[in-house]
């Protein structure tokens, strides 16, 4: 299921130039969710093609995943304005659409705190479940999840960018074990 076109469940359809839904192999059974789209995802339609998407990228090529092989996603489809944090309103109006996504995923990684927040429930620091296989429930099914640096905190902090680059790695073995 896709948000449509002229989507007005929240209030961040009033700035958005675009809706942004996922890129890469939705059956590839991993996904990757970030927040929200920034400003060039809002323009271009895709998830992670800024700075963040530039950062993720590098770190997924020096771990040799593809990112083509991987599903990439955000908990919400519009871009918040000025960048902020998507609040809990905004995320549930999209949590559908997210999930539709999500279904059949054997593995779900949570990039950065409000993933983290809408996917898990979490809202403590992320110091403190980085890395830590958990499981969620989507349509029903228990599925794996990690939660992870958003590559964004990898900019400024060293432990970001190591744990980010662990679950990539985390990701590219479930790959090529076939699981």
């Amino acid at each position: 299921m896709r948000p449509p076109a002229d989507c007005m469940l929240c209030p961040l359809c009033s700035g958005r130039t675009s809706i942004v839904l996922p890129s890469g192999d939705p059956s590839s059974g991993i996904a990757f969710v970030g927040e929200a789209p920034g400003e060039f995802e809002d323009r271009q339609g895709k998830p992670f093609v800024g700075r963040s998407g530039k950062i993720l990228d590098k770190i997924m090529a020096e771990e040799g995943l593809d990112r083509s092989k991987v599903m990439i996603t955000n908990t919400v489809k519009c871009r918040p304005p000025k960048n902020r944090d998507p609040t809990k309103e905004e995320m549930a109006a999209c949590r559908s659409f997210l999930d539709s996504e999500l279904y059949g995923c054997r593995l779900v990684i949570g990039l950065g705190k409000s993933a983290c927040r809408d996917l898990l429930g979490y809202e403590g620091k992320m110091g403190e479940i980085a890395n830590k296989r958990m499981s969620i429930t989507i349509g029903g099914k228990e599925v794996v999840f990690i939660p992870t640096y958003h590559p964004a905190a990898c900019i400024y902090s060293k432990e970001a960018r190591a744990g980010l680059r662990e679950t990539i790695r985390t990701a590219r073995e479930e790959i090529e074990a076939g699981n």
